[in-house]
């Protein structure tokens, strides 16, 4: 689908596929040190193979995976992913993790992407998504907050280096739509809801 962010600037949102490979390899690598450290809690230029392989590996079912592409941009790089993994004990509810390079921080991508998946995980029978963060990643948990995120135990760090959420799909959902900013977002609602 086609969108764009607050500034105007035209982007692609679509579901990845195992054909992305080289995409997410030169998007993880364009994302500063601390970016990485925040979305992967390690600084590695580079994740693993076996993550890069998990995050390829959306199925529409028990994995759920959208990309943003900057269309008027050469050779029209990935700029953005999201994800969810359903819980296998619970598959009302799915793991969160969203990514945007650098460059487009503060424009309205991280929305874009959001409320594309909880549409799509919606459509899916998923009800509320698990959102671990860094305790540091004070931009994660202001955006999970202002979506009606609460706190929750969640196994992890007992250091408490490490900080777990519970978001209300429909709840998140509901959100996004009254605000509807940045203004491409009536594009994604529009996308899903025909």
């Amino acid at each position: 689908m086609h969108t764009v962010l607050e500034d105007g600037e035209a982007v692609c949102l679509r579901t990845i596929r195992p054909g992305d490979e080289a995409r997410m390899r030169e998007g993880i690598a364009k994302m500063s040190p601390q970016s990485r450290y925040l979305r992967f809690f390690s600084g590695a230029r580079t994740p693993p193979d076996w993550v890069i392989e998990r995050l390829l590996d959306a199925d529409g079912d028990r994995h759920l995976a959208w990309g943003a592409i900057a269309t008027d941009a050469p050779g029209e790089p990935a700029i953005g992913a999201v994800h969810v993994f359903r819980e296998e004990d619970d598959p009302q509810c799915a793991e969160f993790s969203v990514a945007i390079l650098d460059a487009w921080h503060g424009r309205g991508l991280g929305k874009l992407l959001t409320a594309t998946i909880l549409l799509d995980a919606q459509e899916e029978g998923i009800e509320a998504f698990h959102v671990d963060t860094l305790a540091e990643n004070r931009r994660a948990i202001e955006f999970t907050l202002s979506l009606g995120g609460k706190a929750q135990a969640r196994d992890g760090a007992p250091d408490g280096t490490t900080s777990g959420w519970m978001l209300d799909v429909a709840g998140a959902l509901a959100v996004l739509k009254e605000e509807c900013d940045p203004p491409g977002i009536a594009a994604v609602f529009a996308a899903f809801e025909g």
